[in-house]
């Protein structure tokens, strides 16, 4: 019966009517759903006005070496092979160039590849507010998120295997010290026994709902607001754990430990794929992560805590259709 009634919030809630899926054609990133995400692109559109300078530099000045030099307007060509002065300039100014775009790069990938410090980030804000520093303390806050800070890590391992991903979450226990975990799998594999196996082994009929290569069966459930650390391995070849709208792209090695973060701010559902060619079914190897509040990850947790994984699902269904129509999708589309 609590699996029926799992079955029937899914037919009921999953379509994502309530909110928009990439489209074909679409320009620019996709929404961002981080502060990572954000800087990376803020960083994109200097980059843009740079390199669109360049090219309106060099294309100006390759049309007025073909007027100015044609034959046309040197009946006598000149004999020369080299101009001291030009060949500094188009030495030093592109090397300034790089420097240039190298100190708003390095700053980002400390930023996104270093795990934050939550101890000092909560250290530093009531430090600033205490000394009545209020601008620095608005600009700290940009950035890093105190009241997250205070509340701790949510911890979660993310293992890629040929071709699903398993999710451990080592804080969420049950009473035999076990931790929560659970195996996501791409709904779409693209054969034609793909829904009849979906509905078999969940017992769900919102298969046709979903979105095509990017739905998974059990996703990813982290809280709003919440500093997120992920730790990346392998069980077998080299897969990629990658979500577009956080901007987080994270090796899974065999043999290694990569780890990364993130934060989201408002709930949503976001989507990615493997990004490492790692066998016959990377395409369809995709990433779901459920975004939610801190209430309604809590019950989530109790749930699957409990062994009830329909049940917890069909918790975040509920949520998740409960949200606005500006909800975010996020995939490599």
């Amino acid at each position: 019966m609590r699996h029926l009634i799992a079955a029937l919030f899914a037919s009921l809630f999953a379509a994502p009517a309530f909110a928009a899926l990439p489209e074909d054609g679409a320009l620019n990133f996709q929404p961002a759903a981080t502060r990572i995400a954000e800087r990376v692109h803020e960083f994109h559109n200097v980059l843009l006005w740079i390199i669109t300078l360049i090219t309106i530099l060099v294309m100006v000045l390759l049309l007025w070496v073909m007027v100015r030099y044609s034959q046309r307007a040197n009946k006598t060509p000149r004999k020369f092979s080299h101009n001291t002065t030009v060949e500094v300039v188009w030495t030093v100014v592109p090397a300034l160039i790089l420097v240039g775009i190298a100190s708003l790069s390095f700053p980002n990938l400390y930023y996104q590849n270093v795990t934050p410090n939550l101890g000092e980030i909560a250290a530093t804000s009531k430090k600033l507010l205490a000394e009545g520093k209020t601008a620095q303390h608005l600009a700290y806050t940009k950035n890093y998120f105190p009241d997250a800070a205070e509340k701790g890590f949510i911890n979660v391992k993310v293992q890629g295997n040929q071709w699903n991903w398993t999710y451990t979450y080592p804080d969420l226990v049950d009473e035999g010290d076990v931790p929560v975990e659970f195996v996501s799998n791409g709904v779409h594999k693209g054969r034609p026994s793909d829904k009849e196996n979906y509905e078999k082994a969940t017992g769900r009929r919102d298969f046709d709902s979903l979105p095509v290569n990017y739905a998974t069966d059990y996703p990813m459930v982290v809280p709003a607001g919440r500093y997120v650390r992920y730790y990346v391995a392998a069980a077998d070849v080299i897969h990629s754990w990658t979500v577009p709208a956080f901007a987080v792209k994270t090796d899974a090695v065999p043999g290694r430990l990569n780890e990364g973060w993130f934060l989201v701010e408002e709930p949503g559902i976001y989507y990615g794929q493997c990004s490492e060619l790692c066998g016959i079914d990377h395409a369809y190897m995709p990433i779901e992560v459920r975004v939610v509040t801190q209430a309604q990850f809590d019950r989530w947790a109790e749930l699957m805590k409990a062994g009830d994984y329909e049940g917890a699902l069909a918790a975040t269904v509920t949520m998740t259709a409960e949200l606005a129509p500006e909800t975010k999708y996020a995939s490599n589309n």
